[in-house]
């Protein structure tokens, strides 16, 4: 047989980085981390074009309305609703709920003869 060396080699520990809070995220914390990003309450912002209808038509939609409008839209969006029409009682409103955003703004005499697509929810208010 032949002569076989072993030479044993001594094990050194090894060096370790200190781990963050932020560069561990258990499937847990991920998870609930995301639930809370999908069900803060985000405020409704009116785009360009909407804040230009709303100005050009004299719409004019109360604090506490828009607040209203806020919570429904939010509401809307986690029943899965991706584009809303909104009623009042002065104004039909396009909300993207997805976005969070006021796409468009007609008078409500205006919205009575008009036809709606691409929408998947609509909220009454009054």
């Amino acid at each position: 047989m032949d002569n076989m060396k072993m030479n044993r080699v001594p094990l050194q520990p090894t060096i370790r980085q200190a781990y963050t809070s932020k560069q561990v995220t258990t499937p847990k914390q991920s998870f609930l981390q995301h639930l809370h990003e999908a069900t803060v309450k985000t405020e409704l912002k009116v785009s360009k074009h909407a804040n230009q209808r709303l100005i050009d038509r004299n719409i004019h939609i109360s604090e506490a309305q828009w607040q209203m409008i806020n919570d429904k839209v939010a509401e809307a969006r986690s029943k899965g609703v991706k584009d809303s029409l909104v009623l009042t009682d002065q104004a039909a409103l396009i909300v993207s709920a997805k976005n969070a955003t006021v796409i468009t703004a007609m008078d409500r005499t205006e919205a009575n003869n008009q036809l709606f697509t691409n929408i998947d929810g609509t909220i009454v208010l009054n």
